[in-house]
């Protein structure tokens, strides 16, 4: 089964985006990278799933998401997507 492209929505003056997006380098997880502010595509895409609101940061891997993750929840889910390291 094929991974699924993992996506970050953030800021960039946002810690925890910040958090996510330079542990997620130090392990070498590829994943695309996406400014809710900047890019109105991306904001789009999230206030689609929170009901017309943007919240981030917002991790995806197919269809599926999670917001806010801690690095353990970060780690479970992408175990779950078969996209640990």
């Amino acid at each position: 089964m094929p991974k699924p492209t993992l996506q970050l929505y953030g800021t960039d003056w946002c810690p925890k985006s910040s958090a996510l997006r330079n542990y997620m380098q130090s392990k070498w997880i590829e994943f695309e990278d996406f400014n809710v502010e900047t890019n109105p595509e991306a904001a789009t895409r999230v206030r689609a799933l929170y009901n017309g609101k943007i919240k981030f940061p917002t991790v995806m891997a197919g269809n599926d998401f999670i917001k806010d993750p801690t690095i353990p929840q970060l780690n479970e889910f992408l175990k779950k997507h078969n996209i640990d390291e």
